[in-house]
C-alpha cells in the first residue's frame, strides 16, 4: 500500500480503558520512547479513585493522555488527536477531547450489549454502528482476537491474554507515529524479564504483532512523523514529579554532606516518593514507613535533630495531620521538608485529582505564630530543583519548609535536563562552634546575622542543650514563660523567614512586557497551561503578560513593584482564590480569580478565552 508520510509538529494521544487493562503503563512506555526519539513531552495520568472499580463501568475508567512535539511541550493537551477506546465506558468518558476529525481506535469486543449497558448506552444504542462517531476517523478492531491469534501456540489463557492486549495496542501506535521499536523492546523487556521472563516474551510478540498489523493492514492511510525538538545541550530523561523530588532531596543531602532520612505513611498520590527512597540505599538515604503522618514527621523531626536532613510526604489528609509537628518543628528551629502533594478534597474528596487547595493551610495552618517558608514546583521536572531548593533553605536557616506539588505533577512526567552537580548551589550546614559559646557555655539560640541559631547534635561534646516544644528563653533555649520572652521569639523566627527574602532571585516577568493592560499570576501546576494561554494571546497582538511564583513565602521583594505594573491581576488557580486573596491583603493590587475546581488541570483554550473576554469589555 502506498501510504502518505505526512510531518506534524505535535500529537495527543489518549489511551483509555478499564484500570488493570494496561493504560497506565501503555501510555509511560510511549512516552519514554517519545523521549528517547527526541521529542519534548508532557502527560496526564488519569487514575479512578476507587482501587478496584467495577470493570467496564464509568468509575473505573483508567486513562493516560500524552502529548509530544518538536517545540517546548508545556502541557498534555487540551484536546486529543488520537483516542485508544478499550471498552464503551472508555469512549464515552473520552470521546469530548478528540478533535473533530480525530483518530478513534476502539476495540470491539469492547462494546458488547453488558459493556454498551455499564456504560449508560441504551441497548438499541451501539457508538459503533450508529452513525454516531461520522465525525471521527473510526477504526474498529478486534483487539482481543488478534492477540489470541499472535499467542496461539503459547500456554496463556484467555484471562492472561486479555490482560496483554495493551502491548498489542503499543505496537500499533508506535508504527503509525514512527517510534522506535527498538527502544520499546528494551523498555519492556527491562520491566518484564526480570520478574517473568514468559511474560516478557509474550509481550514482545505483541508488541511486534502491533507493530507489523500496522505495516500491513490497509486501516490506516497516513503515517505521521514528529521532528526532533530543538532542546538545548545535555542529557535527557523523561521523569515525573515524584522521582524528581525524590533525585533533588538526594542530591540536596549529598550536596551538603548529610545522611537523608525520609519518613512517610502511604497515602496517594505521595506513595511513590517513599518507594523511590526505598530503591537508593547506597546513597545514603533511610527511609522509613512511620504507623501514621504524625509519626512521619516526627521521625523526621528526630532525624534532624541528630544531624540528617528530615523529609517527608504526604497529601492534603495528612498534611493536616501534621499540623501541631509542623509546629514544633518551626519552635526547635530544625531544617525538616515536608511535601504536600495536593489532592482535590476536602476529606478523602477525589484522591486520584489534582487541586491547588492547600496553599492556605500551608502558609497558616498552625496554631500559634508560627511562619515557615513555602515553595511550589510548576512542572514535573521542576519537582527536582524545587526540592533542591527546599532543602538548600532548610539548612541554610534551620527551618522547617513545605513544599507544595499535585497529583498532576506527582504522576505526570516530562522531559528533564539533568543538571551538572558543580552548577547546582553549594549547601553548608550552620553546624555549632566555640562562637556561640558563652563563658565555656553553649548558646543554642544565639543567631548569626541572618538570625539563624547554630546545628548542634547528638555527640557534639560541648554542645549540649536543651529541646522540646516549650518556649525557648532567647539565646540559652532554656524553658521561659516569660511575656516579653515569648513576644521577642515569635518576632525573631519571623524575622529569619522575612530575610530569606533577601537573597531569593528578584521576580521576573515570564513571557510579555514589564507592564501593561493584564497580567496573569500562576503558581505550582498552572505554569504550563497559563504560559501557553499568554502565548497565544501575545501572537493575537493582545496586552497580556505572565508571572510565575515559585516562592510563596516568603514572597520576593520586588513582587509588589511587579505588580502594580499592570491594570489588572487575573490568577488561575485550581482553588476558590488562595493566592489571589494573599496578593490582595499584602500589596492592595486588584488581584482576581479564575477558579476551576473540578479535579482536571487547567486548559488553554478556556484561559485564552477568557483572556479575550477580560481585554475586550474591560
Amino acid at each position: 500500500m502506498n501510504r502518505q508520510r505526512r510531518v506534524v509538529p505535535d500529537v495527543v494521544i489518549v489511551f483509555a480503558g478499564d484500570s488493570g487493562e494496561g493504560m497506565q503503563v501503555t501510555g509511560m512506555q510511549f512516552a519514554h520512547a517519545s523521549a528517547m526519539r527526541g521529542n519534548d513531552i508532557a502527560t496526564f495520568p488519569n487514575y479512578p479513585a476507587e482501587i478496584r472499580a467495577p470493570q467496564g463501568t464509568l468509575a473505573g475508567v483508567s486513562s493516560f493522555q500524552l502529548r509530544f512535539g518538536s517545540f517546548d511541550v508545556l502541557t498534555p493537551g487540551d484536546e486529543c488527536d488520537v483516542l485508544v477506546a478499550m471498552n464503551a465506558a472508555a469512549l464515552k468518558t473520552h470521546l469530548h477531547l478528540l478533535k473533530p476529525g480525530g483518530i478513534l481506535i476502539a476495540n470491539e469486543p469492547g462494546f458488547d450489549r453488558r459493556s454498551l449497558r455499564l456504560a449508560g448506552y441504551s441497548e438499541e444504542q451501539n457508538p459503533l454502528t450508529d452513525g454516531s462517531l461520522s465525525g471521527y476517523q473510526l477504526i474498529v478492531l478486534n483487539i482481543s482476537q488478534l492477540v489470541s491469534a499472535a499467542l496461539a501456540d503459547t500456554g496463556f489463557s484467555v484471562r492472561e491474554k486479555e490482560r496483554m492486549k495493551n502491548m498489542f495496542v503499543l505496537g500499533l501506535l508506535a508504527w503509525l507515529f514512527d517510534r522506535p521499536l527498538e527502544a520499546l523492546e528494551q523498555l519492556v523487556t527491562t520491566k518484564f524479564a526480570a520478574r517473568n521472563p514468559e511474560i516478557a516474551a509474550a509481550n514482545l510478540r505483541l508488541l511486534r504483532a502491533g507493530y507489523n498489523f500496522g505495516e500491513t493492514s490497509e486501516l490506516f492511510a497516513v503515517r505521521y512523523e514528529i521532528p526532533q525538538a530543538q532542546l538545548p545541550p545535555g542529557t535527557y530523561r523523561s521523569i515525573s514529579g515524584n522521582e524528581a523530588l525524590v533525585l533533588g532531596f538526594v542530591t540536596a543531602a549529598q550536596k551538603a554532606g548529610l545522611k537523608l532520612f525520609y519518613a512517610g505513611y502511604p497515602i496517594t498520590p505521595a506513595s511513590e516518593v517513599l518507594h523511590q527512597m526505598s530503591t537508593l540505599l547506597p546513597y545514603d538515604v533511610y527511609p522509613f514507613q512511620a504507623e501514621d503522618e504524625i509519626a512521619a514527621l516526627c521521625a523526621a523531626i528526630g532525624a534532624a535533630f541528630g544531624g540528617h536532613l528530615g523529609v517527608t510526604a504526604t497529601s492534603g489528609p495528612g498534611f493536616s495531620l501534621m499540623s501541631e509537628a509542623l509546629g514544633l518543628a518551626v519552635m526547635l528551629e530544625l531544617p525538616v521538608v515536608v511535601c504536600d502533594i495536593q489532592r482535590a478534597g476536602p476529606a478523602t474528596g477525589m484522591p486520584t485529582k489534582p487541586e491547588q487547595a492547600d496553599l492556605l493551610q500551608a502558609l497558616y495552618g498552625r496554631h500559634g505564630e508560627a511562619p515557615l517558608p513555602v515553595l511550589a514546583a510548576a512542572t514535573p521536572a521542576d519537582c527536582f530543583h524545587t526540592a533542591y531548593e527546599a532543602a538548600r533553605i532548610a539548612v541554610h536557616y534551620m527551618t522547617p519548609v513545605v513544599v507544595l506539588s499535585d497529583a498532576f505533577l506527582a504522576n505526570g512526567t516530562d522531559l528533564w535536563r539533568i543538571p551538572e552537580l558543580d552548577t547546582l548551589p553549594p549547601i553548608v550546614p550552620p553546624w555549632a562552634s566555640d562562637r556561640y559559646k558563652h563563658n565555656g557555655s553553649f548558646a543554642p539560640y544565639e543567631r548569626d546575622e541572618r538570625g539563624v541559631r547554630p546545628w548542634a547534635v547528638p555527640g557534639m561534646r560541648g554542645f549540649e542543650h536543651r529541646i522540646g516544644g516549650l518556649e525557648k528563653e532567647h539565646i540559652t533555649g532554656n524553658v521561659s514563660y516569660d511575656p516579653a520572652n515569648h513576644e521577642r521569639m515569635v518576632s525573631l523566627r519571623a524575622a529569619k523567614i522575612e530575610h530569606i527574602a533577601h537573597e531569593l532571585p528578584p521576580q521576573t516577568i515570564t513571557c510579555g512586557e514589564p507592564s501593561g493592560e493584564l497580567a496573569l499570576v500562576s503558581w505550582g501546576s498552572s505554569y504550563g497551561a497559563v504560559l501557553s494561554a499568554v502565548q497565544e494571546c501575545r501572537r493575537q497582538g493582545l496586552s497580556v503578560s505572565h508571572i510565575h511564583l515559585r516562592y510563596l513565602n516568603p514572597l520576593p521583594r520586588n513582587l509588589g513593584d511587579v505588580l502594580r505594573g499592570f491594570r489588572r491581576i487575573l490568577v488561575p488557580e485550581l482553588n476558590s482564590g488562595h493566592l489571589t486573596q494573599v496578593l490582595r491583603a499584602r500589596y492592595l493590587v486588584d488581584a482576581r480569580p479564575y477558579s476551576k475546581i473540578q479535579g482536571r488541570p487547567l486548559s488553554v483554550s478556556e484561559l485564552v478565552e477568557y483572556i479575550q473576554r477580560e481585554l475586550h469589555h474591560g
